[in-house]
């Protein structure tokens, strides 16, 4: 299926139309955000919204913490995630009507810590590429030490959607003649000049995959669509 089910928990209750349910539009969101949110209620009852990294491997979705995560230490648990892209600030006529041009995904599931050796090595890759492509085969790789401390979790994208919003203002047609301005004010991510550490070898070069002139780069497809 190229589309994922629209469910109640799914269905927004506002602004309907702007929902997307097509797997492109999801993936590319979540491909290429760089931080996600998730949201869980912790051992203690009260909610609890973490930022963190993530990849997309075909139909997973990966999350990287801590292990002395106190909310990540009663997982498998049920979570919330999001992931957000803003492409525009939209200035209306009326205070009312400001908004933002957007791309946004939800995931409700269940999170559940991934302790396969093979699993977690494919996840933590993916988590590294997601930061820089083509990082993770050019860095030492994770200590026994170092994965000890590091979680990852496991979320099926199943119950997703994706709402979208572009274009300008919806202005009420009697402030149309005001004298106030309107329009869209673009947002965009883009990579500046990478930044050498001061304790690199003389003669250090650049990695390939960074381009110091380059736009943010468009995150590749993981997995099967």
């Amino acid at each position: 299926m190229d589309a994922y089910r629209a469910t109640a928990a799914t269905t927004p209750t506002r602004s309907p139309e702007r929902a997307r349910y097509d797997r492109a539009t999801v993936h590319a969101v979540l491909d290429e955000a760089l931080v996600c949110h998730l949201g869980v209620v912790g051992p203690d009852g009260r909610p609890v919204v973490l930022p963190t990294i993530h990849a997309r491997v075909g139909e997973r979705l990966y999350l990287h913490g801590s292990t002395g995560s106190r909310p990540l230490r009663a997982a498998p648990l049920d979570v919330c995630v999001t992931a957000t892209l803003v492409d525009g600030l939209v200035l209306a006529r009326s205070a009312f009507h400001h908004s933002m041009n957007y791309r946004s995904v939800v995931v409700h599931g269940r999170a559940v810590p991934v302790q396969d050796p093979a699993e977690r090595a494919v996840a933590l890759d993916a988590i590294v590429d997601h930061v820089v492509a083509g990082r993770a085969a050019d860095c030492r790789p994770a200590s026994r030490r170092e994965l000890a401390a590091t979680a990852v979790l496991r979320v099926d994208l199943d119950a997703v959607s994706a709402k979208v919003r572009s274009g300008g203002a919806h202005d009420e047609p009697e402030d149309l003649a005001g004298p106030w301005w309107a329009g869209v004010v673009p947002v965009r991510t883009v990579l500046g000049a990478p930044e050498p550490d001061a304790l690199l070898p003389e003669g250090a070069g650049l990695p390939a995959y960074l381009d110091p002139v380059a736009q943010r780069p468009v995150r590749p497809r993981r997995g099967a669509a």
